[in-house]
């Protein structure tokens, strides 16, 4: 895995709307440092740093580049309990003809 990658994924999930402009911009910067497209494992380790919100459309740009890589991130339903942005991947995966 790329530095880079490691270093997004050890700040932990995106902040909420709640966030001070300096860790906005922090955490925009890391994102922006990585370089599409990603590997599988890169794109695993990515989708665990959805925060409670979009944090701003961060997460969307997160979502995009989790996107890039080779596989569907997640191939089984995550559930009605799951994060809002697992739940966006599974149904855009289905949508794609990617997942049955």
């Amino acid at each position: 895995m790329r530095p880079e990658v490691q270093a997004f994924v050890a700040a932990g999930p995106l902040p909420d709307w709640d966030a001070s402009e300096e860790e906005l911009e922090r955490r925009v910067q890391q994102l922006d440092a990585i370089s599409a497209p990603v590997t599988g494992d890169e794109a695993r380790a990515l989708a665990s740093c959805f925060g409670p919100d979009d944090c701003y459309g961060v997460a969307w740009t997160l979502l995009h580049l989790i996107e890039t890589g080779p596989n569907p991130v997640l191939i089984t339903d995550p559930g009605p309990d799951s994060n809002e942005w697992h739940q966006r991947l599974y149904n855009r995966a289905v949508n794609a003809g990617l997942v049955p």
